[in-house]
């Protein structure tokens, strides 16, 4: 597969900037925002919000990834997106393409939710499943290596440089946000990558049925 063969990349970005074209015209963004975003709070004890139904809890990790703030915001992820997925989805293949980008979402919610569990701010975007797939990328086609550690094979040793890393620039796009880390969900960027980082070796030996 050919990086410009990224069927199921090439269509998650699509329907992103659809959705997004859609509610702008409408005129829905925020009412979708508080519909399908990801509410911590919302665990234990569901909000109602009046008209309408809200999306189930557990579904808005994945529909939160569909949806954007403004135009900065999906510019931003869908260059990432199809600049980085689409090469990747040649060696990883669309499915387990998918698995990546699910886990990422999720991973990506439930370390924004440990984070704040109490907090009532919609939490949107595909950062979550973008940065699961910066991680795999950076594992597969960077060029640097790392010794091992004592009993810490040389691969582990490259993830956790490279988490590190990425938990230290969120760190300081947080800080220079403000009080709260401002509007950036930066612990959802660093779950979806610690999930990339952890799911890199299972999805490459799926794809390909190495040891």
């Amino acid at each position: 597969m050919k990086p410009q063969d990224a069927p199921l990349v090439t269509g998650y970005a699509l329907a992103c900037v659809i959705v997004f074209a859609l509610l702008c015209i409408t005129g829905f963004p925020g009412n979708a925002i508080v519909r399908a975003g990801f509410i911590p709070a919302r665990f234990g004890s569901e909000l109602i919000v009046p008209p309408g139904t809200m999306v189930p809890f557990f579904l808005t990790p994945l529909t939160s990834a569909f949806l954007h703030g403004g135009v900065l915001h999906i510019v931003f992820n869908i260059i990432v997106l199809l600049f980085i997925g689409r090469q990747l989805e040649a060696p990883l293949g669309a499915k387990a393409m998918a698995v990546l980008l699910l886990a990422g979402a999720y991973a990506g919610a439930f370390a924004q939710f440990l984070a704040d569990p109490q907090s009532a701010v919609p939490m949107i975007g595909a950062s979550g499943a973008i940065s699961a797939v910066i991680a795999v990328f950076a594992l597969i086609f960077s060029r640097s290596q790392a010794p091992a550690i004592g009993p810490i094979p040389s691969h582990w040793v490259r993830a956790l440089w490279l988490a590190a890393a990425w938990i230290a620039v969120q760190l300081l796009i947080g800080f220079a946000g403000g009080s709260g880390f401002g509007a950036i969900a930066i612990w959802a960027h660093v779950g979806g990558f610690l999930a990339g980082l952890l799911l890199a070796r299972p999805l490459l030996r799926w794809r390909f049925g190495a040891r």
